[in-house]
C-alpha cells in the first residue's frame, strides 16, 4: 500500500485491515525501480519482526507510483460484450489511459466539463514486475506479473464513442483511474480467473460478475501485449469489466455529482469514490 497525502505517499505493507509496516527505509516508493529490482519478493523478510503502526485515518493512495503507461483491454468479458451488443473480439481490444488519471481508492472522481455520460467499470488490474518484450509464452507472461489491484476504469461514453478517434478521449480525464487499496501478489490472489467483482452505485448493486467470464486471461493479455510493445516494471493493465455498466442499462444511466461508487473484489479490497463537478 501507499499512504499519505497526494504526492507525499510513503510505501507500507498491510498486516491487517488496520495495521501497516512502513518500508520507506527499503524503497522510497513502489515505482519502476522497485519492481525492476524484484522488490515485492524482498518485503516478507524485510518486515519480519517489525512493529506495525495503526493505519488510522491516513489517506490511502494508489498502491503504485505513477506508471510509465496504463493500458486497457476493452470488451474482455463475454457477458459485458453481450450487454453492449458487440461481438466478442477475436483479439484483445487495446486502448490507453493517461498515467496521470491514477488516484487513490477513496479519492473523489471529477465529472469532466460538458459530460453527460460518465460511467463506472470495476476491473482487475495487473501490475507488471519486469521489463517484458516478445515474451515466449503465457508461462513467461505469468512470471512477469508482480501482482494485482482493484481499479475503476471510469469512462465518459460520449467522449469515448461519439467524438471520433480512439477510446482514450473518454478514458483519460483527471481522476478517471482510482486504484487500490492495495496490490496483492499472485500467490495471495490465487486463480486470477476466479475473482468475484462488484460495484454499487448509491448503495444499489449494478455490477456482480467474475473474472471467470473473461475472454482473454491475464497471462494471455501480458503475452499478447508484449508482442507489440515493451511493458515496463510498474506498468498497469486494466483487464476489462463485467456487465452492469451504465451504458448497458435500459434506459442508460450515468453518474452525476453527489453520486457514490463503491467497488470490491475478492482479495482485492474495497474502494469508494464520490462524484464531484468540475471547477
Amino acid at each position: 500500500m501507499r499512504i499519505g497525502g497526494p504526492g507525499q505517499e510513503r510505501p507500507v505493507v498491510a498486516i491487517s485491515d488496520t495495521e501497516v509496516v512502513d518500508v520507506s527505509d527499503l524503497t522510497p516508493d513502489f515505482d519502476e525501480r522497485f519492481f525492476a529490482a524484484g522488490g515485492p519478493a524482498t518485503l516478507v523478510d524485510h518486515i519480519a519482526g517489525r512493529t506495525p503502526e495503526p493505519l488510522g485515518d491516513n489517506r490511502i493512495g494508489a498502491p503504485i507510483a505513477r506508471p510509465h503507461q496504463i493500458l486497457c483491454i476493452g470488451l474482455n468479458y463475454s457477458d459485458h460484450a453481450a450487454e453492449t451488443g458487440a461481438e466478442p473480439p477475436a483479439e484483445p481490444i487495446l486502448f490507453s489511459k493517461s498515467p496521470n488519471t491514477l488516484v487513490g481508492p477513496f479519492d473523489d472522481v471529477t465529472i469532466p466539463r460538458g459530460s453527460l455520460k460518465t460511467d463506472w467499470e470495476v476491473e482487475l488490474g495487473i501490475v507488471i514486475g519486469t521489463r517484458a518484450s516478445y515474451l515466449a509464452d503465457e508461462q513467461a507472461a505469468t512470471a512477469a506479473i508482480a501482482g494485482y489491484t482493484l481499479v475503476n476504469d471510469v469512462s465518459e461514453r460520449e467522449f469515448q464513442l461519439e467524438r471520433g478517434g480512439q477510446w482514450s478521449k473518454g478514458k483519460s480525464a483527471p481522476t478517471f483511474n482510482p486504484a487500490g487499496p492495495w496490490l496483492i501478489t499472485p500467490d495471495e490472489l490465487g486463480d486470477p480467473l476466479a475473482v468475484s467483482l462488484w460495484c454499487d452505485i448509491n448503495g444499489e448493486r449494478r455490477q456482480n460478475g467474475s473474472t471467470a467470464t473473461m475472454i482473454f486471461s491475464p497471462s494471455f493479455i501480458v503475452h499478447y501485449l508484449s508482442q507489440f510493445m515493451t511493458l515496463e516494471p510498474g506498468d498497469l493493465i486494466n483487464t476489462g469489466t463485467p456487465p452492469g455498466v451504465g451504458m448497458g442499462m435500459k434506459p442508460q444511466t450515468y453518474l452525476r455529482a453527489g453520486d457514490v461508487m463503491e467497488l470490491g473484489g475478492a482479495g482485492l479490497g474495497v474502494m469508494r469514490q464520490r462524484l464531484v463537478a468540475c471547477d
